[in-house]
């Protein structure tokens, strides 16, 4: 299973030559048993990509037609594979079946954009589930969900009588919360340092109702900070398959309204011009200029443009021959968004894939969130320096 720091990886990656190979399998309903259609499909791409393709990504294409005659549908995994024979580079990776479509590009940088869309919709995310005696905490990242530990806090045995008219048994139950409390504590603990140490994006906690009050107090605020959720949850009869169930529910609720907000928010910051950037044009000049926190691309959104060849800088919507910031010669491109979503994933900028929305295309089906404005702390520096 890919990993957040293998998309890193792939994001650092050039080919100066156009020669680095991105390929996407999407399994499909077979019609028949030999998964024939598939791999027809793949040579089909493989066929096209080679009437255009230099002569140093030709070896690469054909090792992915011959691969395509052994994937028979994958164990129902979609399949991605980066590759440039030139730099003696090949990553292969099993990741979930929700792609658009299974494809093939070739170009300076790979094609990043199924992967970090799904790295938003299935984020890296700790679930805990938890009762009074027993704790379990799970990863779920892409789809795959993993039971990372479990342990149980044995309560005390209550003695054989209650003592004089029900003293001992009130005392008994006390002492019981107490270790209840304690493994709370311990459970929330857990949590802190599994964070601290491996890191999550969201976190998910399945309990009952009634424990609910018990557990939250003890929750440490960087816990509060990633959590999105809870579910009714009794660990000790519940399911793996419930817990990713609820897990993905939680997820795909907390998605929908995030974007809405942050969606709002950006246009809110923006009609006061302030920290909020819409349009391809606008976000491009504040990605360059490093104050995008948060970037928001739409499904549909497609704008070609030119790269400066010199010093990189991108022209969106229209195709220079010289760049307007150095002079320099540029190269076109058909799509801009790659480049975004490189640019974003260096930096370490949040991604968020917006969905199809007839508010968010009038904007041009791209927007950002900003952590500062440049030009206005270049204002301000001036009249204060006047």
């Amino acid at each position: 299973m890919i990993t957040r720091e293998n998309i890193g990886e792939l994001a650092q990656f050039e080919s100066p030559e156009g020669c680095a190979l991105s390929f996407y399998f999407q399994p499909q309903p077979s019609q028949n048993k030999s998964h024939r259609e598939e791999a027809i499909l793949v040579k089909d791409l493989v066929r096209d990509a080679l009437r255009d393709a230099k002569a140093c990504a030709r070896a690469d294409l054909e090792r992915i037609e011959s691969i395509a005659e052994h994937l028979h549908g994958n164990g129902r995994r979609a399949k991605a594979v980066f590759t440039c024979t030139t730099q003696g580079f090949w990553r292969e990776y099993d990741i979930p079946a929700r792609l658009d479509a299974t494809k093939l590009v070739v170009n300076r940088r790979f094609h990043l954009r199924p992967l970090t869309a799904l790295a938003d919709v299935l984020p890296r995310t700790c679930i805990g589930v938890v009762g009074r005696t027993t704790a379990r905490v799970f990863d779920l990242w892409m789809d795959e969900i993993k039971e990372r530990e479990k342990f149980v806090s044995e309560l005390p045995r209550r003695g054989r009588s209650d003592g004089f008219i029900g003293y001992d048994a009130g005392h008994a139950e006390r002492h019981v919360d107490q270790h209840a409390i304690k493994h709370y504590k311990k459970f929330a603990d857990r949590l802190a340092k599994k964070q601290e140490k491996e890191g999550f994006d969201r976190l998910v906690i399945g309990c009952r109702d009634d424990n609910w009050p018990e557990l939250e107090p003890h929750l440490h605020p960087y816990s509060r900070q990633r959590l999105i959720g809870r579910f009714q949850f009794d660990p000790a009869t519940g399911s793996v398959e419930q817990v990713r169930r609820e897990a993905e529910r939680l997820l795909k609720e907390f998605r929908g309204k995030r974007y809405h907000d942050l969606f709002q928010k950006v246009l809110d910051e923006a009609h006061a011009n302030s920290l909020g950037a819409l349009g391809i044009k606008r976000v491009l000049r504040s990605l360059e200029t490093g104050e995008v926190q948060t970037l928001l691309l739409g499904q549909k959104f497609n704008a070609p443009g030119s790269e400066c060849r010199n010093c990189g800088h991108i022209e969106a919507l229209k195709m220079t021959p010289t760049c307007p910031v150095c002079g320099g010669q540029t190269r076109e491109m058909e799509d801009v968004s790659d480049i975004l979503l490189i640019k974003a994933l260096r930096n370490g900028i949040e991604i968020i894939h917006v969905p199809p929305d007839p508010e968010f295309e009038k904007i041009g089906n791209v927007a950002a969130l900003l952590r500062f404005r440049a030009d206005q702390n270049t204002n301000a520096a001036l009249q204060q320096a006047g």
